[in-house]
């Protein structure tokens, strides 16, 4: 079996926001001319590593915090420390890095076994970018609310000032506008590629080390085994443990959710189809898109390809927006089990 899993997915996001920076992340598509936005590969990994959590029903590994005070008692950032325990499924799979200030300490570094892409549109002309204006209104019961208004010396003023204030303008102080949300809209695709080699497997290496001396003993003492892959010594974690985990590695993949930054704009973003394959160009072939020639300006239009070489799942609403005959309600199901025969196929032991 080939050392690597890629997977597309194909999403419909309606109205909504991700990765906010000033509302919505976006960057220039320089062929089609247009604004594109996106979200980020980490919120993606976040957002998987979180669903792996809570279908395990386990927490997240505890993190460190470092600040620093400088000599003019002003509060700095400084570093961020994780375990670098592969004992904690979010470190197994999201990797991890500690670095202490002043390199007293051996840097410990894991790459994360997940390969995970922004989720962009499919094509440049299948997404958008949009604005709107929204407003926090507490107009219709005033009696419930304080205000304050200071004058330009940061004083507040008083209700008779105010309302001499108030005479000469038609604004409402219980409204407050909020111009220029930027919202997303479209068919957008992400891609994750699964390295099987350290999927499961911690380098013993101490010239470039994963892990402590200590944390070794301790992984062996727990069952961990000892073997060789291509990069070298490594443990590897039971087989038990890795049956624990698969189903639900396999179903973060691919119902992995982005519930921040929507209080006010959610979305279902729901799934339209899935592709998975162990040839990544496979994948670009069976979700894709086209240009089709109409009048003036091109238009894209999105194409599910089951004959493109990898193995194609496709949801009951995508047959809004793409043509396809082969839609089923349990197309998600199909491919999650597809992803588990290929994990708990790969022979970790023996690589």
């Amino acid at each position: 079996m080939k050392p690597y899993i890629y997977l597309r997915g194909l999403r419909h996001v309606d109205l909504s926001v991700f990765c906010v920076d000033e509302g919505q992340k976006a960057y220039w598509d320089s062929i089609f001319g247009t604004w594109v936005p996106y979200s980020s590969g980490q919120q993606v990994k976040r957002s998987v590593m979180d669903s792996i959590n809570d279908l395990l029903r386990v927490d997240p590994s505890p993190v460190t915090f470092v600040f620093d005070i400088n000599n003019k008692k002003n509060l700095g950032e400084g570093e961020v420390l994780s375990l670098c325990d592969p004992r904690y499924w979010d470190q197994l799979l999201g990797g991890w890095m500690k670095a202490s200030k002043g390199g007293k300490e051996r840097t410990l570094k894991r790459r994360s076994p997940f390969s995970i892409s922004a989720m962009r549109p499919l094509h440049p002309l299948l997404g958008g970018r949009f604005t709107e204006d929204i407003t926090f209104d507490r107009s219709n019961k005033p009696e419930l609310h304080k205000v304050i208004v200071r004058n330009a010396a940061g004083q507040p003023m008083s209700e008779d000032e105010i309302e001499k204030v108030l005479q000469e303008t038609d604004r409402s102080l219980y409204r407050k506008w909020i111009p220029e949300n930027k919202r997303a809209t479209g068919l957008f695709v992400y891609d994750i590629a699964i390295d099987l080699r350290t999927l499961f497997a911690v380098s013993v290496n101490q010239l470039e080390p994963e892990l402590t001396k200590d944390t070794i003993e301790e992984l062996k003492n727990n069952g961990w085994i000892m073997t060789k892959n291509v990069f070298g010594e490594c443990l590897v974690m039971p087989k038990d443990e890795r049956e624990k985990v698969i189903p639900a590695i396999a179903r973060a993949l691919i119902q992995w959710k982005i519930s921040s930054n929507q209080s006010r704009t959610f979305s279902l973003m729901e799934t339209l189809a899935v592709a998975i394959s162990d040839n990544a160009n496979q994948l670009a072939g069976a979700i894709r898109a086209k240009l089709i020639d109409e009048g003036d300006k091109p238009k894209a239009k999105p194409i599910i390809d089951e004959h493109a070489g990898a193995d194609v799942f496709v949801t009951l609403p995508c047959a809004g927006y793409v043509i396809t005959e082969s839609e089923s309600a349990d197309a998600l199901e199909q491919a999650e089990q597809k992803l588990i025969s290929m994990l708990l196929a790969y022979d970790y032991e023996n690589q």
